[in-house]
């Protein structure tokens, strides 16, 4: 079955009073950095900050038009949890709602806030998923499923559409992929509407299946998963989101978990912008060279901002470290008054500011007035980590890196 254009654009009429229309802008520093123009789709500023309201919204309106529906309950690893929580909100229907127990405080939080009841079960979304089908057999409640669903993927087709109406030349647009609803949605309604425009999904390193049904053609389940993106963090793909995107996607690539990261971190200094894991995904993967968007208009959607706060350190840490901005090393002192600040010395005449320092003298290798000293700094970047060792060895010291 295919999802027709019709029933995008019956979707974008019914989600108009409902959602805010995010905006898209050109990023000089995403463009220099690439070698193409970079526009991002803040989807992160959406409603309930994620696009998930969108899938979410069109199914539960469309279910009061047709009078079919009481309550609801659905799985998810936050956002589509707090996308049906504020539509059932809306139009007044109970809501029911099971995440996996590694779901961001955040979104769990703010799920409750929009009136729904949380069940937190399980290790990851697929766990969520048959916890909700059991509640839902046993109450008799709708179920809303997250992507697996035509009039969900209708929903999150109408981001195609905004981005064709507000970049008419767009060469490639850029999406998360998960479960694939929202990329099997925009692939649809773009391919429908422009079959020029490329479009390519991107999934984390740690959770590859849709990547791997793509190149395979087959439905391939992945055994694990394991990675930061908890919004793509997806065992299993949709069968008919997969038959989608066979059909209108272009490509489907991976990006590691530091890479990810790092692409958190340029947001938040060059954009000001907060965005998830999953949603930095696509600029992650044009930043890396993932995707030749060379001379190309390339829309990389930023689906989600729903961060936990207590987790942006985390990110911070991990994306530093992978764009070479934290030097970890250890070197051998002599174990008297005056070492440390001599070694303190060193460090500030190189421009390097200490974060962490810690001792060992319990190592056999040492000799009894000898101590390790193991030390994180920040530095500018590769050459800056290069220059501050490289002044270190000068000074007598023996770098070892971490």
């Amino acid at each position: 079955m295919n999802l027709e254009l019709s029933e995008i654009e019956k979707a974008a009429q019914r989600l108009a009073p409902i959602l805010h229309r995010t905006k898209i802008e050109l990023s000089k520093t995403f463009s220099e950095m690439s070698g193409g123009s970079v526009y991002l789709k803040y989807e992160n500023q959406q409603k309930t900050g994620s696009f998930k309201i969108r899938g979410a919204a069109n199914k539960i309106t469309a279910l009061v038009e047709r009078g079919e529906v009481t309550s609801v309950v659905a799985s998810s690893a936050g956002n589509h949890a707090q996308g049906v929580a504020y539509a059932s909100h809306v139009n007044n229907i109970p809501a029911t709602i099971v995440m996996p127990k590694s779901a961001p405080i955040a979104k769990v939080a703010a799920t409750e806030g929009y009136g729904a009841k949380v069940v937190l079960y399980g290790d990851c979304y697929d766990d969520a998923y048959n916890k909700a089908v059991e509640i839902q057999e046993k109450e008799g409640a709708t179920f809303l499923h997250p992507f697996e669903d035509y009039e969900v993927m209708a929903g999150q087709g109408t981001i195609g559409i905004e981005i064709l109406e507000d970049l008419p030349t767009v060469d490639i647009i850029v999406v998360p992929a998960g479960g694939g609803g929202l990329l099997a949605g925009i692939a649809a309604c773009v391919k429908q509407i422009n079959p020029r425009v490329k479009i390519i999904g991107v999934q984390a390193e740690g959770a590859p299946a849709i990547a791997e049904s793509f190149k395979t053609k087959t439905h391939v389940v992945s055994e694990t998963v394991k990675t930061i993106a908890d919004g793509i963090q997806v065992k299993s793909p949709g069968v008919k989101t997969m038959e989608l995107i066979n059909r209108y996607a272009d490509d489907v690539v991976l990006v590691s978990d530091a890479e990810i990261s790092s692409a958190i971190l340029l947001l938040l200094e060059r954009t000001k912008q907060v965005v998830e894991p999953a949603g930095a995904t696509t600029l992650a993967a044009v930043l890396n060279g993932k995707i030749d968007v060379k001379g190309k208009k390339v829309a990389c959607l930023l689906s989600g901002g729903n961060i936990d706060v207590s987790f942006i350190n985390r990110i911070i840490e991990l994306g530093l470290a992978s764009r070479e901005r934290k030097l970890k090393f250890c070197t051998t002192l002599l174990d008297i008054p005056g070492s440390l600040e001599h070694l303190s010395h060193a460090l500030a005449a190189a421009s390097a500011n200490i974060v962490m320092v810690q001792y060992d003298r319990m190592s056999s290798d040492l000799d009894p007035n000898e101590a390790i000293i193991h030390i994180a700094c920040e530095v500018g970047g590769r050459e800056h980590g290069q220059r501050v060792i490289s002044k270190l060895e000068k000074s007598g010291y023996n770098v070892i890196l971490e």
